[in-house]
């Protein structure tokens, strides 16, 4: 009995090693960039091989980022839980499980979707686990900027996996998530600022202050609220995108203005959420409005 209850338990902690909801975010935005890369619906095939194969180097960045960091984990509220940080699942456990899930998505991309689609999601990996989380993270209050590239990569990795190709197109869809990634992160170093602290990791709130995060939030705001705007200044969307991104930019900065002007760890709390929000709904509608435009005209 206590075999059969042991097992379901080991599982769920390699699954928390992948850190599924930050991998479903990311797997969302390479399927949108897959179903983007052409007028016509893609290759099925592509679509289910590139998203398993997304998926798992993805899972395997994320583990190596808690192995990374499970003496970080071990001292904030939010992340002690995770399996490294209670001692649960070993060093050498750990290095196995994401070079197996590493190794077999690179296996599927390379020969199942493309070479360039796993090249280009091995650079991801490597940007994310080694540079961002080894080199940067504890190095710079500015990491989440300069690390922001490799969580930016997905829909330009969805897009290599159907056309073989990495266009402009894909490169404006990285630019809205490289934009998004600061003010998205920063409010939930915000309300976690007290954790951060214990953390070690030199944090933007924490460095150089709250007065100086709520200005960047702002500016950040207003850079992604633009920059949302490149894909119909291309020709790549319609109205119905322009639209709802003026709407969804909209909201997105009163949030972060009240964080600028009237700030309260409840109203941090709320734009973090709504950030994954935004983003989600953003390239949904994008999506939405790509079939319509080609049907349309």
């Amino acid at each position: 009995m206590t075999t059969l209850t042991a097992q379901p338990n080991r599982i769920a902690q390699y699954w928390a090693l992948t850190k599924p909801r930050v991998t479903q975010l990311a797997v969302f935005c390479a399927v949108i960039g897959m179903f983007l890369s052409s007028p016509e619906l893609p290759d099925w095939h592509k679509v289910v091989f590139g998203t398993v194969g997304i998926w798992l180097l993805a899972g395997a960045a994320f583990a190596i980022n808690c192995l990374v960091e499970r003496e970080i984990d071990s001292r904030m509220a939010r992340t002690a839980r995770r399996p490294l940080a209670r001692g649960e699942i070993t060093v050498t456990q750990t290095l196995i499980f994401s070079g197996a899930i590493g190794g077999m998505g690179m296996w599927v991309l390379y020969n199942l979707v493309n070479p360039l689609t796993m090249w280009l999601t091995f650079a991801t990996f490597v940007g994310y686990a080694i540079i961002y989380t080894i080199i940067l993270k504890p190095a710079t209050p500015q990491n989440i900027v300069i690390g922001g590239l490799a969580g930016a990569m997905p829909p330009a990795l969805g897009w290599a996996a159907i056309a073989n190709d990495v266009p402009m197109q894909a490169w404006v869809l990285v630019m809205i998530i490289f934009i998004w990634t600061p003010p998205h992160f920063w409010a939930l170093a915000m309300y976690r600022r007290d954790d951060y602290a214990k953390s070690g990791l030199p944090m933007l709130p924490i460095t150089h202050g709250m007065d100086v995060t709520k200005f960047h939030i702002l500016m950040y705001t207003i850079a992604l609220l633009a920059t949302s705007m490149l894909p119909f200044a291309i020709g790549m969307s319609g109205l119905i995108y322009l639209g709802t991104a003026i709407v969804l930019g909209g909201i997105f900065f009163w949030y972060s203005w009240q964080i600028y002007r009237h700030y309260t760890d409840l109203i941090a709390r709320k734009a973090f959420a709504y950030s994954i929000v935004y983003l989600s709904i953003l390239f949904a509608v994008l999506l939405v409005d790509h079939y319509f435009l080609f049907r349309t005209f």
